[in-house]
């Protein structure tokens, strides 16, 4: 037995439910075990250079998982999200105390959330596989999408760079996300046919097909209703320093 597992472990459910992964995958089954957290975990998040780099997230939940054979790049961004929020109630408990802003009137505020009480955003029944059908309200063509994992939002970032080196002006954020996203277009999946496709597609086209991957995603809620002067008001839980390290701030 390893020296991490002899650490205390809780075994997590995901939003997905494991249907967007191969049958194979160890979270197929839509559960996947992590650790608490400990001071070695603490000294990730204080980790200066990871935080520049923006791995700081990736590095602490791979210090966290166990299931073996799961890394934070084979798991969809939903997923990763709802393994954040465990880790960390399960490290410092479902209270999280934070600054956010009134919508009446834009002052900063303290609020206290329970994390306990964000419910997940679940697939629907009829969803077996990482296979989306959608058609398109005015082209009409049928598309097919795939929601991505970590490893393909690596691949996008490091495609984005590549553009930047080049010095193009505009950076083809979107265009490059849909070329990953969509899997065929009216039945042909040559890379070439969703290439252009991507680079033609109609803004209205492009906003519901956007709009429909959004609707597709599983994911945490990470938003609550809380009691502003009397108001009732949805908003926000906002991911500050403080979400991992509650003493981080202060």
């Amino acid at each position: 037995m390893s020296e991490e597992q002899k650490f205390p472990s809780e075994v997590i459910d995901l939003p997905s439910g494991g249907k967007l992964y191969p049958k194979d995958s160890p979270i197929s089954s839509g559960k996947l075990e992590i650790k608490y957290m400990t001071a070695r975990e603490e000294d990730i998040l204080t980790s200066q250079n990871l935080i520049k780099k923006g791995l700081v997230i990736d590095k602490l939940l791979n210090s966290l998982i166990l299931t073996e054979g799961v890394t934070v790049d084979d798991l969809i961004l939903g997923d990763k999200n709802a393994i954040m929020v465990a880790a960390r109630i399960l490290a410092y408990g479902p209270e999280y105390e934070c600054e956010i802003i009134n919508p009446n009137t834009g002052d900063k505020m303290m609020q206290t959330f329970n994390l306990a009480d964000c419910p997940f955003k679940t697939l629907s029944d009829d969803v077996k596989e990482n296979n989306f059908k959608v058609t398109l309200p005015i082209s009409k063509k049928k598309v097919t999408f795939r929601l991505l994992t970590g490893k393909e939002e690596v691949k996008i970032v490091e495609e984005l760079k590549g553009s930047k080196k080049i010095g193009s002006d505009i950076s083809p954020e979107l265009t490059t996300r849909l070329r990953y996203i969509v899997t065929s277009v009216d039945g042909n999946d040559s890379q070439e046919t969703i290439n252009n496709f991507v680079f033609n597609l109609l803004a209205r086209d492009s906003m519901y097909l956007r709009n429909e991957i959004k609707l597709a995603s599983p994911d945490i809620e990470l938003t609550q209703e809380v009691d502003i002067e009397g108001e009732t008001v949805k908003v926000d839980i906002p991911m500050a320093v403080q979400f991992f390290w509650p003493e981080a701030g202060t």
